[in-house]
């Protein structure tokens, strides 16, 4: 079964009242350390591979896109410094965050949906314990923690298959490439990426976390809020891509020629 309208209507406003939650319980609760690392260390082995595999065909891809414009253009030396800021600005958050979202926010979803039917959850709550102090917040700043460090992964590979298919596959100057690195990118784009993917992977732990532990149904019922958190987590992540994407571009003075 596909996402519902009420899932539709009521689903970011309960992921925004949970991720509020989990954000006052980092500083007020007691730091879960070893749920911290095991998540950090689950999160980062189910999404490291995906992850560079994935970035080298998006810096690919960039590459002979942006090569063959800048060659129409006449502007062959700037090939390298578009790639970079394609990369970095948009294709890096953004392939990291569909990564992080599908792999390890489907496995917290469905590891909260097993235990929801397994009545763990209820059993923690009789017991006095919250399950979103106990096992959320854990998960969500590890993977907070993960998608950091996987943008960087990405932004490296991106650049280095960028270079490779311009420079290598194009035929184009290794020198321009690397002297137009700073022609547009900035120090700015590279921190806008990293709260990007700061949020995103934040926000994909909450939206995998929210939808397992209201799972119901038996079995049936998980896969479906499996399937339901990956959606959900796609549509918030481009929403609020576009939101920063426009207030980085008013608030912060772009890079000239």
């Amino acid at each position: 079964m596909g996402l519902s309208l009420a899932s539709v209507v009521r689903g970011p406003g309960h992921v925004a009242a949970m991720s509020w939650d989990v954000a006052k319980m980092t500083f007020t609760t007691p730091f879960q350390l070893r749920e911290f690392v095991e998540q950090a260390w689950f999160v980062a082995r189910v999404t490291m591979l995906p992850t560079i595999l994935v970035s080298i065909p998006f810096g690919a891809v960039i590459a002979l896109q942006v090569g063959n414009l800048t060659g129409q253009l006449g502007a062959e030396s700037f090939a390298g410094a578009t790639a970079v800021l394609a990369t970095v600005r948009e294709a890096a958050p953004i392939a990291a965050a569909l990564i992080i979202a599908g792999a390890a926010g489907s496995a917290i979803c469905a590891d909260m949906g097993a235990r929801k039917m397994r009545e763990e959850i209820d059993a923690m709550e009789t017991l006095g314990i919250d399950p979103i102090e106990r096992l959320v917040v854990p998960r969500a700043l590890a993977t907070l923690v993960v998608s950091v460090l996987m943008i960087s992964i990405v932004i490296a590979a991106g650049i280095a298959g960028g270079y490779y298919f311009t420079v290598i596959v194009q035929g184009g100057s290794a020198g321009a490439f690397l002297a137009s690195f700073t022609s547009l990118a900035t120090l700015t784009d590279i921190y806008v990426a990293l709260i990007k993917a700061a949020i995103f992977g934040f926000m994909a732990a909450i939206v995998g976390a929210y939808k397992g532990l209201h799972a119901d149904g038996g079995p049936a019922g998980v896969g479906r809020a499996v399937n339901e958190s990956v959606i959900l987590a796609f549509m918030l992540l481009f929403m609020v891509n576009s939101i920063i994407t426009a207030l980085y571009f008013q608030l912060v003075p772009q890079a000239g020629l």
